[in-house]
């Protein structure tokens, strides 16, 4: 699958390479927006991808820029909620004239703003989400760069079923689109195996109202919890769970930011595991995770190496991969084109890969675990890992 989307997309794109001056292009730099969490419930995703992709820009940025042309990102606010993506994606393509979005944070908001971007014809880059719906071939202007939430749940079946051998499976899931999105992969690979899940609880977004899932859960004796969420609702409906003495095994989408979870666990997180779709970030391999923390270091000394900010520092190094094959002459569709109509974008030994009807770079799952000390530990398998 390698190069329809791409041909759709730039004819799609056309008209808006015959205008003089492509929007967010400047003679000294480039604007790019980003509309994601920094306040409520899932801010600190929006904060680390923002982190991740600043240092990514200053990075090149402290090497002359891109052609000469510095990167510059403008974020606003939309708390994780839809009507405010709508607004902010609405704001910085026509107010802003931002040349491409990236690092959007959530499924329920990609899903309200992606169809403003494309009929602007803005690309929207990296999106922070695994929804099956933005790797749809309909998308000419939306580049993913992880991996999809129904290869996340497959791996998670997986291993609880082969690694573990656990049978009774319960999902407990964010009540939106993001969290149908995980149940529905979860679901789909529970059948592939002729299984169903033994309780599914709910929850609403943006709360952590989780005791009533929990209960319905807790009455089914489940072996394992697979949680779709955000890290405070996941957080709180582990530490219940803990207080109420149900000792399943819990497991956790890439989705719920890492580092935060675990602090907001402490001691209780030890145990859980939670899949990753960006290699580990204070690991030796690949090159990209050393290059990586010296781009965080430099840009805030501060901050410490997390999943999160790893991924939006690929998102930012994906950017800067397609505009450094642009030349100094940019526009939207050649942006793009340099993205799709490629055959392996190589960042430092993280490889992504897109190609015709493929709109999507990695494929990569990776299995992580919760030490009693509460830092990461990078697994192969579930088994042998000690359950608290």
């Amino acid at each position: 699958m390698r190069r329809s989307l791409c041909a759709i997309a730039l004819i799609a794109m056309a008209i808006a390479d015959l205008r003089a001056e492509e929007s967010g292009i400047f003679g000294q730099r480039i604007l790019f927006g980003q509309s994601a969490a920094f306040s409520g419930p899932a801010s600190e995703l929006g904060k680390n991808m923002r982190l991740g992709i600043k240092a990514a820009f200053q990075e090149v940025n402290d090497q002359g820029g891109v052609h000469g042309r510095r990167l510059e990102l403008l974020s606003l606010d939309d708390a994780y909620e839809p009507e405010a993506a709508i607004a902010n994606t609405s704001e910085l393509i026509e107010r802003e004239g931002v040349f491409a979005l990236i690092g959007a944070v959530g499924t329920p908001t990609s899903l309200s703003a992606t169809p403003v971007a494309a009929a602007a014809r803005v690309p929207y880059i990296a999106p922070f989400t695994g929804a099956a719906f933005l790797r749809e071939s309909k998308w000419q202007n939306v580049i993913n760069l992880r991996a999809s939430y129904d290869q996340e749940t497959e791996a998670m079946v997986a291993r609880l079923t082969a690694d573990l051998g656990i049978s009774r499976i319960a999902v407990m899931y964010q009540d939106d689109s993001f969290g149908r999105a995980g149940y529905r992969g979860v679901r789909q690979a529970l059948e592939r195996r002729d299984m169903a899940p033994v309780a599914v609880g709910v929850y609403p977004r943006n709360t952590t109202a989780v005791k009533t899932g929990l209960l319905d859960i807790r009455n089914a004796h489940p072996g394992a919890v697979i949680l779709i969420g955000a890290y405070q609702p996941v957080a709180t409906l582990i530490l219940w769970a803990r207080h109420t003495g149900l000792k399943p095994v819990f497991m956790t989408i890439s989705f719920v930011g890492s580092n935060a979870l675990s602090k907001a666990l402490g001691r209780a997180g030890a145990g859980v595991f939670v899949t990753q779709v960006v290699p580990f970030p204070t690991g030796n391999t690949p090159r990209v995770v050393a290059t990586y923390r010296r781009a965080l270091a430099a840009h805030a000394p501060k901050a410490a190496p997390g999943f999160v900010s790893f991924e939006g520092y690929l998102a930012g190094r994906l950017a800067i991969a397609a505009l450094q094959r642009c030349g100094r002459d940019v526009t939207r569709a050649r942006f793009l084109d340099n993205l799709c109509g490629a055959d392996t974008i190589d960042l430092d030994g993280f490889q992504l890969r897109y190609g015709e009807r493929d709109n999507q770079g990695s494929d990569a799952v990776f299995l992580t675990v919760i030490d009693s000390d509460g830092r990461y530990r990078a697994i192969d398998t579930l088994r042998d890992v000690m359950q608290p």
